[in-house]
């Protein structure tokens, strides 16, 4: 990281905290090339600060199948992100944000084991945030919750975690979504229960290459899970997450004023 990305961070959670949103940061826990995550305390308990990279350091090569059968209303827009000027980058990174917000909301309002977000759900408030998404912390101040990549799972713990997985792949097609990058490593393990995380690039229906994004979402589920000696292949993934599609949604969680 730059001297002057580091600065930009700074000022973001400066922000953070003159928004009441974050009180004080624990540490870092991951830095990758989209985005920067932190362990933080809040108002609310424990929190995870997602806090994404300059627009310029980030990598945005492979975003347009996801934002395909999208309407951009203005010509204007639309050639500033097909061009990649720097006005049609911050339009990317400011939508990036916001989709994860929004996408967060809708997913956990509907019962989907994914992290409560904590700033919204009205935009007014998340896009404050930006470039940082704010959620729940999966896990403890001290151990927080591993990618189910990482994870350490005996073989009982390893068919939970390959049916949970299964299911919430179901809840999102319920829903209409495909995830786009479904995999152990967007998958949290904490006390035996499975957390899916990283919604910014979730696609719908209206997008031509739904269907391709859902057989890649089988087909990585099922090839991250062999280190846990689970044997799929991702014809048969998709078939049972389809079949699973159809049964009963989760409960939803009510949102309390």
């Amino acid at each position: 990281m730059t001297a002057d990305e580091d600065s930009d961070q700074d000022d973001v959670i400066r922000r953070l905290r003159d928004l009441g949103h974050v009180t004080e940061i624990i540490a870092e826990l991951k830095s990758g090339k989209e985005a920067t995550a932190y362990v933080a305390r809040g108002p609310r308990g424990s929190v995870l600060v997602k806090l994404y990279r300059d627009l310029q350091a980030r990598s945005f090569k492979d975003d347009s199948v996801y934002r395909a059968g999208q309407v951009i209303i203005k010509d204007r827009d639309r050639r500033a992100i097909e061009g990649r000027t720097r006005a049609g980058l911050e339009m990317l990174q400011h939508g990036w944000v916001a989709a994860e917000y929004a996408h967060l909301w809708e997913l956990w309002q509907a019962g989907l084991p994914v992290p409560e977000p904590l700033v919204g759900p009205h935009p007014y408030d998340y896009t404050a945030t930006y470039p940082a998404v704010l959620m729940r912390l999966i896990g403890t101040e001290d151990h927080v919750a591993p990618r189910l990549s990482d994870a350490s799972l005996n073989p009982e713990q390893a068919r939970s975690a390959w049916d949970q997985s299964l299911q919430g792949m179901a809840h999102l097609l319920r829903l209409g979504y495909a995830h786009g990058d479904y995999s152990t490593y967007n998958l949290l393990w904490q006390e035996d229960t499975v957390t899916i995380i990283d919604f910014p690039q979730l696609s719908t229906r209206q997008n031509p290459h739904f269907r391709d994004l859902l057989a890649r979402d089988a087909q990585s589920l099922a090839t991250s899970f062999r280190k846990h000696g689970i044997h799929a292949d991702g014809q048969s993934v998709l078939r049972d997450v389809q079949r699973r599609a159809l049964g009963p949604a989760p409960e939803p969680r009510l949102l309390l004023p």
